[in-house]
């Protein structure tokens, strides 16, 4: 398991199902997680297929971000196995990145240079500038390359981060409330912005959210936990891009909420 350091436009529906050279699947099989006497994960089970993008959602202390942190490397299980598999199957050792609530941007050094830092050491400075320069203009902040953080509104800088975790172009990107801390515009803003890259670039992505509108709106699946178990596991059929206010989505919505709240059948 590779240990993390920093943190498709659709044309046609059959091929934003394909994923890109990267993407990697995920496999988990029997996993657990204690702490001490404390049983935050019991038996998840999950296959994630290379390109697909999976929301998991449920009440404060479920497991979620428990989750997320041992797909990362960031933990190790319990118990259980955790497999990552190239698009035809063979094992992986995935290019994976996550972007945290916060963005953790270094005030010392510029946009460009947050930026660069997911590029890791040994990078040629003209390779590093030109992948930098092409990202940043990717996430739409081209012409704060330049900038310090301290002058970006909460938004930008939630983009520099989503930048950074960009730029070595991974196989699987984490997301742990990424737009929580944002107001209700700018959230929407940025979850189209992601919805674009990730369709564009074709990583598999995970996103770890309380707001069960996101979830629906940006997951091809939406994956509920309940006290370290899965409680449900709900396929999102509508065709990306994906408009707020849809009534199918609404009626998904329903479903999760349910789900969340105890009572599955009232669905």
């Amino acid at each position: 398991m590779t240990a993390i350091a920093l943190e498709r436009v659709q044309s046609d529906p059959s091929e934003d199902t394909q994923p890109k050279t990267g993407a990697a699947a995920i496999c988990i099989k029997g996993l657990e997680k204690s702490f001490g006497n404390n049983r935050v994960l019991r038996g998840i089970d999950l296959d994630i297929p290379a390109g697909q993008f999976v929301a998991v959602i449920g009440k404060s202390g479920c497991g979620k971000s428990t989750l997320l942190r041992i797909l990362m490397g960031l933990d190790e299980p319990t118990a259980g196995h955790l497999r990552f598999e190239t698009a035809d199957g063979s094992d992986a050792a995935p290019n994976a990145r996550i972007v945290f609530q916060e963005p953790r941007l270094l005030p010392w050094l510029s946009v460009a240079d947050n930026v660069a830092v997911g590029l890791g050491e040994g990078v040629p400075w003209q390779v590093a500038q030109s992948e930098t320069a092409a990202v940043l203009s990717e996430v739409q902040l081209a012409e704060k390359s330049g900038e310090w953080p301290s002058r970006l509104s909460g938004g930008q800088r939630q983009r520099v981060a989503l930048a950074r975790a960009l730029v070595s172009k991974p196989g699987i990107l984490a997301l742990d409330e990424p737009l929580g801390a944002l107001d209700a515009l700018t959230r929407i803003s940025m979850q189209e912005l992601l919805n674009r890259v990730w369709r564009e670039l074709g990583f598999t992505a995970v996103l770890v959210t309380h707001d069960v509108s996101e979830a629906v709106h940006l997951a091809d699946r939406v994956v509920v936990l309940d006290e370290g178990r899965i409680v449900l596991d709900l396929a999102v059929p509508d065709p990306h891009p994906r408009r707020h206010g849809n009534p199918a989505l609404a009626e998904l919505e329903g479903q999760l909420l349910a789900a969340i709240l105890g009572d599955v059948r009232a669905a």
